[in-house]
């Protein structure tokens, strides 16, 4: 009678033990198939930006957007070695410091835009 009982519990411990096992390989392939997908997600991230920055850096060959920005932030310096125009530059930047945060901003957006998200970062240190 016991070896009755025993095929039995010993077929339901084998099948509750492969069952474990199963759902903990279910468990682990979850997990690894997540691992790719936000692999493949972040990859797909750094390739965007990679793909804008060329395209970017190709638009730019042809156009004078940069060096526009250089000799208008240069007119500043420029002046300060004129006699006579300190003064000038100096009202300048005090009627700058009176303009609204909008513009502040839209400024330098649009110049960081030109100049490269990059470059902008190294500017104020954040490598």
């Amino acid at each position: 009678m016991i070896q009755a009982l025993i095929g039995p519990l010993g077929s339901l411990a084998s099948s509750w033990l492969q069952g474990k096992a199963d759902k903990n390989n279910a468990e682990a392939k979850l997990k690894l198939t997540e691992a790719e997908a936000k692999s493949k997600i972040m990859l797909s991230e750094k390739t965007s930006v990679a793909d804008w920055e060329r395209i970017m850096a190709q638009n730019s060959g042809s156009s004078w957007k940069d060096e526009w920005f250089v000799v208008i932030l240069s007119i500043p310096m420029i002046l300060c070695f004129i006699p006579g125009m300190e003064g000038v530059v100096h009202h300048g930047f005090e009627q700058l410091q009176a303009a609204p945060d909008w513009y502040m901003y839209a400024l330098l957006t649009a110049i960081s835009a030109s100049f490269g998200i990059r470059g902008f970062k190294q500017f104020l240190g954040k490598r």
